[in-house]
């Protein structure tokens, strides 16, 4: 195992004294490195050992490490600690990696995040007097303009004017869930299961929810005309693409029926297409294609594509709604920030964000193809699942008997992580034997490998 030779330092302050600790840290490992004291597949110190060896915290040793893992000159096992990049010298069993299905934000080792630098680094210097005032609430008209034109290629056609820049697509769900609609009406149908947020946004307000189940095979129309008839309904809230969690998506056919039966009933359409861009299909169209005029309310988030934590999205308005859509937006937090909205623009405008999206249609299609045949390889006949093509989002429907939370817990054991989808569904609709997976953080060479752990899971469940 490596030695690393601590040497005190004298006449500092305490930041500044771990500070040069933790860069010493990552110094030596590199003089290392360099001189072949440190070999291929060599362990590390663990990092509780290399605190007391240097009298830092374990926060400064982990961010030592940190670094050096972007670097790409380290790595960590889990359960057995961090060697060097460049050989697998160590001994150490698969089947304790894990594998981690629950988390669905973007691939981490396929984000911008140098371009998107630039973009804001060049933002603040485009924006810097901006930045010590408040914006418009709807948006820099610079950034909506080239909203506008990216939209163009989602077969979405819209004005600058009518395009709102929110906090995440969230928020503007959540102010168009709380907004009295031109219809009069007070019901809202949605999807069952869907994501969490939306559930919340629901429940928290106590509003009337109808749902209408996703199946493998899309939602029932003749049901859904049934609920527009019947039913006051404001508006169906629908993820027309790579829907979450069942990972559908509509055929253009469906579609069109939706939006011909929403003019029929008076009832309005919120589309939420944050999953668009990823869409490999070309003659694939939004609903929104099928009723421009404000019918249907389009959504887009940046989140699942770009850097979640940028929080950027937007919405595509009827002018009936943008009066009260732009006070409630005021009200919720009076701008999205400039600095975000800025550095957006110059990555749009740059041509980066065209080419990072080729990228990513290609990445997520192979994931979906893996796992969609390794769900016909190692899942059992008692269990049917959904989705995959777009590598994002499929369920995976248990035996009614079966709980999902067991099986969560039970794959956790097996270093597997599943997301539990009961807290996705309305309580009246509450189903508890669905689990979502999605493999866009997961590695290509390990999807088959945590599907054919789950299978074997299932199986000694079942029996």
């Amino acid at each position: 195992m490596l030695k690393l030779s601590s040497v005190p330092i004298q006449n500092k302050g305490v930041k500044e004294i771990l500070e040069t600790k933790y860069q010493e840290i990552i110094n030596q490992i590199h003089v290392q490195i360099a001189d072949g004291r440190l070999q291929p597949g060599e362990k590390l110190p663990s990092i509780r050992s290399l605190s007391e060896d240097y009298g830092c915290s374990i926060n400064t040793i982990v961010k030592a490490y940190s670094e050096l893992e972007k670097e790409h000159k380290i790595y960590s096992v889990p359960k057995s600690g961090y060697y060097l990049v460049g050989s697998r010298h160590f001994e150490h069993d698969p089947s304790q990696e894990m594998i981690d299905f629950s988390s669905a934000g973007p691939d981490k080792w396929n984000m911008p995040y140098r371009d998107y630098q630039h973009c804001m680094n060049q933002a603040i210097e485009l924006y810097k007097e901006e930045m010590f005032q408040y914006s418009e609430p709807l948006g820099l008209s610079t950034l909506r303009f080239q909203l506008s034109k990216q939209l163009q290629e989602l077969q979405v056609f819209a004005p600058a004017e009518r395009i709102c820049v929110v906090s995440g697509s969230q928020q503007a769900l959540d102010i168009l869930v709380a907004l009295p609609f031109p219809n009069g009406k007070e019901e809202i149908c949605i999807e069952q299961p869907t994501h969490f947020s939306m559930i919340e946004s629901i429940s928290s307000r106590a509003l009337n929810a109808i749902g209408i189940e996703v199946t493998s095979d899309g939602i029932d129309l003749n049901n859904l005309e049934k609920i527009f008839k019947e039913r006051p309904i404001k508006f169906f809230y629908t993820v027309s693409r790579f829907q979450n969690p069942t990972g559908y998506s509509y055929t253009n056919k469906e579609k069109k029926k939706i939006v011909e039966l929403a003019k029929k009933y008076n009832v309005y359409i919120i589309e939420d297409d944050y999953m668009g861009d990823l869409d490999t299909r070309k003659k694939s169209d939004p609903m929104f294609a099928y009723d421009p005029s404000g019918r249907v309310i389009y959504t887009k988030s940046f989140s699942k594509v770009l850097l979640p934590g940028l929080r950027l999205g937007e919405a595509v308005l009827p002018d009936s709604l943008i009066d009260s859509f732009t006070k409630a937006k005021f009200a919720a937090d009076v701008h999205t920030p400039v600095l975000t909205q800025g550095a957006l623009e110059i990555y749009l405008q740059s041509g980066m964000y065209g080419a990072h999206i080729q990228g990513l249609r290609k990445i997520y299609k192979k994931k979906g193809e893996i796992l969609k045949q390794a769900f016909y390889t190692y899942l059992p006949d008692e269990v049917t699942f959904t989705g995959a093509e777009s590598g994002f989002y499929s369920t995976i429907q248990l035996p009614s008997h079966m709980k999902a939370s067991h099986l969560v817990h039970s794959l956790k054991k097996k270093n597997v992580l599943v997301q539990d989808a009961t807290g996705m569904y309305l309580p009246q609709y509450k189903k508890e034997n669905v689990i979502r997976l999605s493999v866009s953080q997961v590695e290509d060479t390990k999807i088959a490998e945590g599907v054919r752990r789950l299978g074997e899971e299932v199986v000694a469940l079942l029996r």
